[in-house]
């Protein structure tokens, strides 16, 4: 059954005609500045979150518009259990909804869920649903979109770490054979490639410990835009800026010889 390709962008906008071989494949996403954008309209902080669903769903669209093949969004943190109690119960049970309402719509595009996290803490619905879902598209191939959710950067390399070390004491890894390439089947998915393009939304410029160990070589486009008002254009806007850069993975151009 051929899959429904996205609806346009209401604006009419298309995406920016960038050769294949300059478009990322894998793009990492910290939708960040849902809290500051609610505060500046004198709304709950959960307002933002809410609003920044269809900011999502829209750069998922987009990345099918323009060829990107992997999307990894940033649902929740290790590190959010930190804010009151409240927001984690809406957190939980937002990211536990937002998979139910569009499970279905994504499974019509040809969109693969994967989830990347910590079971521990994390609520048995929210688990259910994320599971019901990578059931469901697990044949599609258009776009996989790694929900990452109770997820830290850190706590993915120490439990890969721990896993490897009680493969270690179980005779079945020698700690010889222990190399960049064994230690990343070890992490969440390990069959999801490394980060191209890793973009932050809001005007903050750092990782937030997330998928740190999958982004040591990838190109940082950090936007002014809160995340509510984010959207597929914004995604194209830091692909023109991936295409544009030179990527040499720590390796680099032999200089001119003088004439």
């Amino acid at each position: 059954m051929p899959f429904q390709p996205p609806d346009p962008h209401p604006s009419g906008a298309r995406p920016p005609k960038i050769p294949a071989d300059l478009v990322p494949k894998h793009v990492a996403l910290v939708m960040d500045g849902n809290g500051r954008w609610a505060n500046a309209r004198g709304l709950p902080r959960i307002e933002g979150h809410r609003r920044g669903e269809a900011s999502l769903m829209d750069v998922a669209w987009g990345c099918i518009d323009i060829g990107v093949r992997w999307l990894s969004a940033d649902a929740s943190s290790t590190e959010n259990w930190k804010r009151s109690p409240d927001e984690v119960r809406f957190l939980m049970g937002f990211n536990r909804d937002v998979i139910r309402r569009r499970v279905d719509e994504m499974h019509s595009m040809g969109v693969r869920v994967r989830w990347a996290g910590r079971r521990p803490r994390l609520w048995r619905s929210v688990i259910s649903e994320l599971e019901v879902a990578e059931r469901m598209t697990v044949g599609n191939s258009v776009l996989t979109l790694q929900f990452c959710v109770n997820y830290g950067g850190r706590a993915e390399i120490a439990d890969a770490a721990a896993a490897i070390a009680a493969d270690v004491a179980a005779g079945r890894l020698k700690p010889g054979e222990v190399n960049e390439k064994v230690f990343a089947r070890y992490l969440d998915e390990p069959d999801i490639p490394d980060v191209d393009l890793f973009i932050r939304s809001s005007g903050e410029q750092r990782t937030s410990n997330f998928l740190i160990w999958q982004s040591a070589y990838a190109e940082f486009v950090f936007l002014d835009t809160l995340f509510p008002d984010f959207d597929r254009r914004h995604l194209w806007h830091a692909c023109e800026i991936y295409a544009s850069r030179d990527r040499r993975y720590g390796g680099a151009k032999p200089n001119p010889l003088p004439a």
